[in-house]
């Protein structure tokens, strides 16, 4: 039954028409437009500057040159800053005040500042529900939107990116890194603080599961999960995506010093946006652009800065697509290796350790350019790379090493927190007495001849031996969907020592979904260390633990993980330290095989009932069988139009002699 009546809701009286105008005066003044201009300028040009001034803008300050913000702004609040609308998670939140800042220094400097928003979901939001077939393919359309909004206002002279957190900043630098010939800064959007009391937000992600397994309250679960988010804005607490592709994009040379990871509202935050706009003015005014910043060196300094800090698996994913946008080499798999088996892990944080300290006192120790002065120690970078200060990494490096900010950045940590810098990031040796280990492992096998990628770091040390090798053999029990897995752990059904495989979830299952759930789960249920997850899905950047994910080929591609059943026994070797490792197939405990008995049975096998997940996007499948043909995910999923132009040309063909053929 309806509330209103159609008279209710367009009653004329409530509608004022008698006050409706038909005309107005239109803005005081005159264009600045010259002889030359409306003789050769374009008339889209000429209309633009008819809208500027339509929009408010005074004609007398139409001269300047114009500059584009881009965020991921969302949301809306009233004039004290209440919501009137949320955004869809803290991470966009607060980037309008950052937004705001690099406006107005751009318009002090006599600019012209523009806005745009291209806004992007929350993959905490997302998980274990069908909106995550939706969050990696997005990436890729949001940078296409970001890319066509910089194309379209032409007269742009450089373009500033606001973003904070896991589809929206890569989608950003994406598209900064492919405008060769602009001036671009990224501003990232910060962290959120943790609570006084209670736990991040990675861990709060995991009430479900300790609930459902008594390991928490009713009570505990309402009260925690209310505080994990403690302050409104910024990326969550941890080294995940978010925090990893900020520490990526400073690493790169896009942002400016010492940006990654700042407080989300506070003023040291908006001073870094006041800062990178007038850094965007001075590269415009320099003709530094974005392929002078963005070269395969420093896409090899944020690999080494990626490693360093052990940062999120995603972002495997994320540098060789900004790599290919900037025209560069895109990193291969012996690339991640030798970068990971050079650079030692220097960095304590949530949710690797083995101190877990929020990324709010990472920022403190000294951010990016501590760690970086950790690393030209070890003559591991590239000094000589450009970055959007106008100087080179050496001349950013020199004076981060006698500031007077990086003192007091470190006074303040002890004050605040009772914690040195140095115990949050540390030196080489340092490091190695506290039993930090390198980041990533990419093991092989039977059941990823392709390849597939572990966060060794993040394994249980209980289950390391003294010679750094993580061994597991056990007894599969066979998922096919990350529903079905968190189910299982729900009910009781996974035990200590079990090995879970979850097949059918790479791009062409589920848009290549994150299973959060499930790994999260593993990490803060108590008997989580004794179980290994092996799966062709990817990980959010907070996942922990025996995790192998990245399988390929993926199991809907015909792959192994998608043929093996219950109570097949798998074997899992990790060195942690040579960061080498096998997942094979060994048959069963009544027939055991050798690996390469196991290659052959798995091969003569029928693949397991799998499907894509009944409610993938037509989006989804699209993005996933283009970013097939274009290398798939070991090339950062990315379009390589090229490559698909020649599938098209030769699907074409085919079908036209197949058409003859049929006649």
């Amino acid at each position: 039954m309806a509330y209103y009546t159609l008279d209710d809701l367009l009653n004329s009286e409530a509608n004022n028409i008698e006050n409706i105008q038909t005309k107005a005066k239109g803005p005081e003044g005159k264009l600045p437009l010259t002889d030359q201009m409306l003789r050769h300028s374009p008339s889209g040009d000429l209309f633009g500057l008819s809208q500027n001034v339509g929009m408010g803008w005074s004609p007398s300050k139409l001269r300047g040159k114009e500059v584009l913000l881009l965020s991921t702004q969302g949301g809306m609040k009233d004039s004290d800053g209440f919501p009137i609308a949320l955004g869809y998670h803290t991470g966009h939140w607060e980037v309008d005040q950052l937004m705001k800042e690099a406006a107005m220094e751009i318009n002090r400097s006599g600019g012209i500042p523009f806005a745009a928003y291209v806004s992007d979901p929350c993959d905490g939001r997302s998980q274990g529900t069908t909106g995550m077939y939706d969050s990696f393919p997005y990436r890729n359309d949001a940078a296409i939107v970001y890319r066509r909004l910089i194309r379209s206002l032409p007269t742009r002279k450089a373009v500033i990116g606001i973003a904070t957190c896991d589809k929206g900043l890569p989608a950003m630098m994406l598209a900064l890194a492919s405008m060769h010939d602009l001036p671009t800064v990224i501003i990232p959007g910060g962290v959120t603080l943790p609570p006084e009391y209670g736990e991040d937000a990675g861990k709060i992600q995991t009430i479900g599961a300790r609930y459902s397994n008594n390991e928490i309250t009713l009570e505990e679960a309402a009260e925690m999960g209310c505080r994990a988010c403690a302050t409104p804005g910024g990326g969550c607490q941890f080294l995940g995506t978010a925090a990893t592709a900020q520490v990526v994009s400073e690493a790169l040379g896009l942002s400016l010093p010492h940006s990654a990871l700042a407080p989300s509202g506070q003023e040291i935050w908006r001073e870094m946006a006041k800062n990178s706009a007038k850094a965007v003015i001075e590269l415009e005014r320099e003709r530094m652009t974005t392929k002078d910043i963005v070269t395969d060196a420093s896409i090899h300094n944020a690999m080494v800065v990626h490693a360093a800090f052990g940062g999120s698996t995603n972002l495997l994913l994320h540098i060789p697509a900004i790599a290919h946008a900037a025209g560069c080499k895109i990193p291969t798999v012996q690339d991640w290796i030798k970068v990971n088996r050079q650079t030692p892990r220097l960095v304590s944080v949530l949710p690797n350790g083995p101190d877990y300290h929020p990324t709010i006192r990472a920022y403190l120790a000294g951010g990016v350019p501590e760690v970086m002065l950790q690393l030209r120690n070890l003559g591991l970078l590239n000094e000589e790379v450009m970055t959007v200060t106008g100087k080179t990494l050496r001349d950013n490096l020199d004076w981060w090493e006698q500031s007077e900010r990086r003192r007091k950045m470190k006074e303040r940590l002890k004050l605040a927190d009772h914690i040195a810098a140095d115990e949050v990031i540390m030196s080489k040796e340092q490091a190695e007495q506290k039993g930090l280990t390198s980041t990533i492992t990419f093991p092989t096998g039977n059941i990823a001849p392709e390849g597939s990628i572990i966060k060794s770091t993040s394994i249980d040390k209980e289950k390391i031996d003294d010679q750094g090798i993580f061994y597991h053999k056990g007894v599969a029990k066979v998922f096919t969907s990350e529903r079905d897995g968190i189910e299982a752990i729900r009910q009781g059904k996974i035990s200590q020592g079990d090995i879970m495989v979850v097949s059918g979830c790479g791009p062409l299952g589920t848009g290549m979904e994150e299973t959060y759930q499930l790994t999260s789960a593993l990490k803060h249920l108590s008997f989580g260390k004794h179980v290994t997850l092996i799966t062709d899905a990817r990980f959010s950047g907070v996942s922990t633990g025996a995790c192998i994910g990245h399988v390929g080929p993926e199991g809907l591609a015909d792959g192994p993980i998608g043929k093996l059943r219950d109570g097949d026994v798998i074997e899992v070797n990790i060195d942690t330290i040579r960061l080498e490792g096998k997942v094979n197939f060994l048959g069963t405990s009544e027939h055991p095989v050798s690996p390469e008995e196991g290659a052959m049975i798995l091969s003569q096998r029928s693949q397991n009932h799998l499907k894509p997940a009944e409610a993938l996007p037509d989006d989804t499948r699209l993005w996933a069988a283009l970013q097939k043909v274009s290398g798939g995910t070991w090339r950062g999923s990315i379009y390589d139009v090229d490559r698909i132009l020649k599938v098209l040309e030769a699907g074409e063909e085919a079908l036209k002699n197949k058409s003859v053929t049929n006649r």
